[in-house]
C-alpha cells in the first residue's frame, strides 16, 4: 500500500464541497488505508444533534411543501399562468429540488462527517447544488428584466409562455454547464479507523494541486462561480429594481387618473414590492456562505478551531433555507397565493377559503383588448417633466395596435370603433 499524506484540521475553499468540513486531503491514491487516530473525532454530542436535526428538518419539510404547493397553485388556475408566476414556478423547482436532492444528504453528512450514499450520488448531490442556485439566481434575475421591461416599456409586447418556457429552458441549460465540474471532479475516500470504524469522504479532487494540496483551478471555479451567481445577479437586479422603484413611485400623472389606472400601477407596485423583499431575502441568506469560503481562502487556520464545525451547520442552514422562505413571501404579500394556499389547507377546521374575487375593470378590459392595461390614454410625467401617454387599442381586425408615446398631442378616441383621429 502506498504512503498517503493525511493533513489534519484544515479545510479547502470549496463551497459545495461541505464533505471536507475539518480535514483537508493530499491523495497519491484511492486505496483504503488505516488512519493512525482511533475514531472520528468530527461527531457532534447527541443533544446538539437534535437541535440541528429539528433546524434542519423542519427547513426541509417546510420548503419542499411550500414550493410544491406554489408549483399547485400556478398550474391548477388558469388566472394564475402569468409571465411572473411561471418564473416563480421554475424558481420553486428549483428551490424544491435542492431541499430534497441535496440539503437532506448533506445535513446527514455534515453531522456525522460520513457519506453513506456511495459515490454515484456524491457527484449527483453536488451537481445538483449547483444547478439549483444557478437555476434559482438566474430566474431572479428573468424575473426582474420582465418586470423592467413592462413597466419601463409598457408598449412593447409582453412575452408569450412559449417565450417563457424557452428562457426557462436555457436557464437549466447555462446551470448544467456550470455544474458539470462536480460530475467530474467528485469522488469518495474510505478511512479505516483502528477500532474498526470506516468514514467515507465525499471531496472534489481538482486537478491542479500545490504541495500543499490546494487546487487553484478548484479556487478560481469558486471565484467565477461566486461572480456569476451573486455578484453580478444582485448588482443586475439592484439597478432593475431601483430603475422600476423611480418609475413607479417616483413619477406623476396628469390631472386624475380613473380607477382602472391607479389599480393598474397599485398592482404594479405589489408585484415590485413582493420581489424586491424575494431578492433581499436571497442576498442575505448567501452572503454569509460566500463570505465564510473568502475568508478561509486567506486564513485557513479559522478552520483549526473548535467551534467550526457548528459555525459552519449555521452558515449552511441559513444559505439552505432561502428556498423555505419565497412560499412565506407570496402567501404574505399576494392575495391570489394566499387564496390558493388557503384552498390547498381547505381540509383544516380552521382555515377558510375567501371567495374568488370577481374581475377588475382593468382586468376585464385587458382581456378584451389582448394587452397590458386598459384602453384609456395613460398619461403620467417622466422624471424630466415630459408627458409621456401610453395608448394600446384594438382596431376593427381585431388586431392590436400600439400607439407610441406622443409627446404633448390630444388623442380622440372612439372605443366603439377603436378610431383614433
Amino acid at each position: 500500500m502506498q504512503t498517503v499524506e493525511v493533513f489534519l484540521n484544515s479545510t479547502v475553499s470549496d463551497p459545495w464541497n461541505v464533505s471536507l468540513l475539518m480535514e483537508n486531503y493530499t491523495y497519491h491514491n484511492n486505496t483504503n488505508i488505516t488512519d493512525l487516530q482511533l475514531r472520528n473525532q468530527f461527531i457532534l454530542p447527541w443533544w446538539r444533534q437534535m437541535i440541528w436535526t429539528l433546524l434542519f428538518a423542519g427547513m426541509i419539510i417546510v420548503a419542499t411543501g411550500g414550493n410544491l404547493i406554489v408549483i399547485w397553485i400556478v398550474m391548477a388556475h388558469k388566472r394564475m399562468r402569468t409571465v411572473t408566476n411561471y418564473f416563480l414556478v421554475n424558481l420553486s423547482i428549483a428551490d424544491a429540488m435542492v431541499s430534497t436532492l441535496n440539503v437532506t444528504f448533506n445535513y446527514v453528512y455534515m453531522l456525522n462527517s460520513h457519506w453513506p450514499f456511495g459515490t454515484l450520488y456524491c457527484k449527483i448531490c453536488q451537481f445538483v447544488a449547483v444547478l439549483t442556485i444557478c437555476a434559482s439566481v438566474f430566474t431572479l434575475m428573468a424575473i426582474s428584466i420582465d418586470r423592467y421591461m413592462a413597466i419601463m416599456n409598457p408598449l412593447r409586447p409582453r412575452m408569450g409562455k412559449r417565450a417563457t418556457i424557452c428562457i426557462a429552458i436555457v436557464i437549466w441549460i447555462v446551470g448544467a454547464v456550470l455544474s458539470l465540474p462536480m460530475l467530474l471532479f467528485y469522488r469518495t475516500y474510505t478511512q479505516n479507523f483502528v477500532n474498526g470504524e470506516v468514514r467515507v469522504i465525499c471531496y472534489g479532487d481538482f486537478p491542479n494541486r500545490d504541495d500543499n494540496g490546494l487546487s487553484y483551478d478548484e479556487y478560481l471555479y469558486n471565484v467565477i462561480f461566486m461572480v456569476l451567481t451573486y455578484v453580478l445577479p444582485i448588482g443586475s437586479m439592484t439597478f432593475t429594481y431601483a430603475r422600476i422603484g423611480l418609475e413607479l413611485w417616483g413619477s406623476q400623472s396628469i390631472g386624475e387618473n380613473t380607477a382602472g389606472q391607479l389599480e393598474g400601477i397599485r398592482s404594479k407596485r405589489r408585484v415590485v414590492k413582493m420581489m424586491i423583499v424575494v431578492v433581499l431575502i436571497f442576498a442575505i441568506c448567501w452572503l454569509p456562505f460566500h463570505v465564510y469560503f473568502i475568508i478561509t481562502s486567506y486564513f485557513p487556520e479559522v478552520t483549526n478551531e473548535s467551534y467550526i464545525q457548528e459555525v459552519f451547520l449555521g452558515i449552511y442552514w441559513l444559505a439552505m433555507s432561502n428556498s423555505m422562505y419565497n412560499p412565506i413571501i407570496y402567501c404574505w404579500m399576494n392575495s391570489r397565493f394566499r387564496r390558493g394556499f388557503a384552498h390547498f389547507f381547505s381540509w383544516c377546521p380552521m382555515v377558510k377559503v375567501p371567495p374568488e374575487p370577481s374581475l377588475s375593470r382593468s382586468e376585464a378590459l385587458t382581456s378584451r383588448y389582448s394587452c397590458t392595461g386598459s384602453p384609456q390614454t395613460n398619461t403620467r410625467i417622466s422624471r424630466n417633466g415630459t408627458p409621456r401617454i401610453h395608448m394600446c387599442l384594438r382596431s376593427r381586425g381585431g388586431n392590436d395596435r400600439f400607439l407610441g408615446e406622443h409627446r404633448g398631442r390630444k388623442w380622440k378616441t372612439s372605443q366603439t370603433t377603436g378610431h383614433v383621429s
